[in-house]
C-alpha cells in the first residue's frame, strides 16, 4: 500500500536505506545466497515466508532453486555459443546471465520497459528453433492463454535445447476461469490479483500436451535437507520444469 502513495525518489531512498540497514543486522555466516555466492545471518521475510530474500541481491527462494540447477545440473555454465531467452527477467540474476551468455541474451518482457525486446509470449517474434535455452519464471499464471504460450516456447526452442518453466502451483489441480475479471475474486481464487488461473501439479500435462517432455524436479531432488535450509530454498522456491523436445 505505502508503494503506491510514495514517490519514486524517495521510495528508492528508503529502500536502499531499508537494504543497508538489512545488511548489518543480518550479517553472518549462516546462510549462503548461490546467487551472489554472499552469506548472511539468515534470509529476510516476505509476507508469510520467514526466510525468503537474501539481504544483499535480493534474491528469493526460486531464484537460487533455479540458479544452483542452472550452476550444477545444466550445461548453461561450461558450453559456449548458447542463445538463451528470459522472460519476464528477473534482477537478482540478469547481469549475471547477460555476462555468462554475452550478446546471445536476450531478455523480453510484455510491459517491463527495462527488457531488451517487447514480447507476447502468445505470439512470439522469433523464427522456429531460435533458442537452445528458455527461462519463464512465474509467468504463465498471468497469461490468459497459456496453451497458446507454451505452445510458441515449444516453436522456439531448439531440437536439442531445454526450458526451465516455473509456475507457482497452490491447488490439488489447476483451476481458471476466463471470464473472471474481478480483482478481489482473482485473489480470493488465485492468490493473486493479476492471476488468471491456480495451478496444479497438471501443469506437467499442460506442458507434455503441447509436445514438451517434461522432468518435474524438487529441491530434495538435487539437495540435501541441510543444503535447502542453508540456501534458503524452502517451500516457496516451488519445483522446476525442465522441458525438452520430444
Amino acid at each position: 500500500m505505502f508503494r503506491k502513495i510514495i514517490p519514486q525518489p524517495l521510495w528508492s531512498l528508503f529502500r536502499n536505506i531499508r537494504n543497508n540497514f538489512r545488511r548489518i543486522v543480518y550479517s553472518g555466516e549462516g546462510r549462503l545466497c548461490p546467487v551472489c555466492n554472499k552469506t548472511s545471518k539468515r534470509f529476510v521475510k516476505f509476507h508469510s515466508r520467514e526466510e525468503a530474500v537474501c539481504i544483499h541481491c535480493l534474491s528469493l527462494e526460486r531464484h537460487r532453486f533455479v540458479w544452483y540447477f542452472f550452476k550444477e545440473k545444466t550445461n548453461l555454465f561450461k558450453k559456449e555459443n548458447i542463445k538463451m531467452l528470459h522472460v519476464a527477467p528477473e534482477k537478482p540474476f540478469e547481469n549475471q546471465l547477460k555476462e555468462l551468455v554475452g550478446k546471445s541474451y536476450i531478455t523480453a518482457d510484455l510491459f517491463n520497459p527495462d527488457a531488451m525486446v517487447k514480447m507476447d509470449i502468445t505470439n512470439i517474434q522469433y523464427p522456429d528453433e531460435s533458442f537452445n535455452v528458455i527461462y519463464c519464471g512465474h509467468v504463465l499464471e498471468h497469461v490468459p492463454d497459456d496453451k497458446k504460450a507454451m505452445s510458441e516456447l515449444l516453436r522456439v526452442l531448439k531440437k536439442d535445447g531445454w526450458a526451465v518453466l516455473m509456475v507457482p502451483v497452490n491447488s490439488d489441480k489447476t483451476i481458471e476461469d476466463p471470464t473472471l475479471n474481478n480483482p478481489k475474486e482473482r485473489l480470493r481464487l488465485f492468490g493473486q490479483e493479476d492471476h488468471v488461473r491456480s495451478y496444479g501439479p497438471d501443469f506437467k500435462d499442460r506442458l507434455e500436451n503441447t509436445g514438451f517432455k517434461v522432468k518435474v524436479i524438487t529441491p530434495r531432488d538435487i539437495l540435501t535437507d541441510e543444503e535447502i535450509i542453508r540456501m534458503g530454498i524452502t517451500k516457496g522456491a516451488g519445483d522446476i520444469f525442465f522441458c525438452t523436445k520430444n
